[in-house]
């Protein structure tokens, strides 16, 4: 037998795990989902009030997406982008039409173009790319906001106004810059001739649930425009419905330049997209950026079929409906101060950092939401989540926020 063989058929070293340490030690493994619960390895139900960071929009096992996934896998998994194939198509011709649903598009009529990825990060990195094409040389510089998140790559992680983020991961790529969030003296101020885009979110989901608002991106498009800049914006956590629009930015009566998306796309199946208005997509030439797996069948198939159901259940109308429940359920517990977002994002701030202690007991609870901040509990469940659901939801929440009264 050789030395593979056999280390191949060695005992497992249980005490060693054979992931890297990125994440901490994991509370729950689970096994299985259905909708808005799942289930870990010992049978334990759970309700999901996070969707995977806002991924599985439709829920867990969506039997639509699960078919066209299984079909498409018996059909065709690969090939190379230097080949044609068809969902890929279908999704683009999607998104395009869901980015311009509310700007007054001839039917028909494109108004820009896609790139397909794998991740946000990528994403945002493609925007990146076509915006430093799109500015030439000299003109390089993004600017986004403080307490932004744009992704993990060494360019996303510099976009993301988060320094502390930064320290451990020095030199980062040039041609960043940080501003207020919510604040258009400030970035006027950034705007100098080094400066191609500005690269927002229309609500700062990992840095608290931070909604823009009218005022601001109607400012930021109007100094974009007067300086020949592109206006970018990172609907990664926002798309597709879940702030009761189909995009984020629809809630403010901008049309960017460049949008890009991902975890709900594809419900679980990575992929992500950037989109960006055809004058601007024609920055690019063939060979300027790729990747091998972006937008290949398996992928698209699934997007494809989670665009119909989405369409098909009308998604915004169901988060902004569910959203006003949740909400108006989370503004009357103890020590909730505040709650904000908008459509099924929300988070519920408090009077105390208590947070990520009432995170942890939730879960064993059989509750799954997160801690975004010391004093912020942010909820994302299913665009498809029931009223009844909700209820069960705060009816966990509620006693362990009012807990905190004793122990404080």
């Amino acid at each position: 037998m050789s030395a593979h063989s056999q280390s191949m058929g060695a005992a497992p070293d249980l005490d060693f795990c054979p992931l890297m340490p990125t994440y901490g030690p994991p509370a729950v493994q689970f096994v299985r989902g259905s909708g808005t619960e799942l289930f870990d390895r010992d049978g334990r139900r759970y309700l999901d009030f996070l969707s995977g960071l806002a991924v599985t929009s439709l829920g867990h096992s969506h039997p639509a997406v699960a078919e066209a996934i299984a079909e498409q896998a018996r059909t065709l998994l690969h090939v190379s982008n230097l080949f044609g194939t068809q969902p890929g198509v279908e999704v683009a011709v999607t998104l395009d039409r869901l980015i311009g649903a509310e700007q007054g598009s001839p039917p028909g009529r494109p108004r820009g173009q896609v790139f397909f990825c794998n991740s946000g990060a990528e994403a945002n990195e493609a925007a990146i790319k076509l915006a430093r094409r799109f500015g030439g040389r000299g003109r390089h510089v993004v600017v986004s906001a403080y307490e932004s998140f744009h992704g993990r790559t060494l360019a996303t992680l510099h976009a993301t106004g988060q320094p502390a983020k930064h320290e451990v991961f020095q030199p980062l790529p040039e041609g960043f810059r940080h501003v207020v969030w919510h604040d258009l003296d400030a970035l006027e101020a950034a705007l100098d001739d080094t400066v191609t885009a500005v690269l927002l979110e229309p609500v700062q989901g990992e840095g608290g649930v931070n909604v823009a608002s009218v005022e601001y991106f109607s400012g930021v498009r109007r100094l974009c425009d007067e300086r020949g800049i592109l206006f970018m914006v990172d609907e990664v956590q926002t798309g597709l419905g879940r702030t009761g629009r189909w995009f984020g930015f629809q809630h403010f009566g901008v049309l960017p330049d460049v949008v890009t998306v991902a975890k709900a796309l594809g419900n679980g199946v990575p992929i992500g997209a950037c989109w960006a208005k055809r004058e601007v997509a024609a920055a690019f030439e063939p060979g300027d950026h790729a990747t091998t797996f972006g937008g290949q069948p398996l992928a698209a198939s699934a997007a494809r079929a989670v665009l119909r159901v989405m369409e098909a259940i009308d998604a915004p109308a169901l988060a902004s409906e569910r959203g006003d429940e949740l909400r108006a359920r989370l503004e009357g517990l103890p020590h909730v101060v505040d709650v904000r977002g908008l459509g099924l994002l929300v988070a519920a701030r408090l009077d105390v950092p208590v947070a990520a202690d009432v995170v942890q007991r939730a879960l064993g609870a059989g509750l799954v939401v997160n801690a975004v901040r010391p004093d912020a509990i942010r909820f994302a469940p299913p665009l498809t989540v029931s009223t009844a659901e909700i209820e069960e939801a705060v009816a966990v929440i509620g006693p362990l926020l009012a807990d905190v009264e004793v122990a404080a």
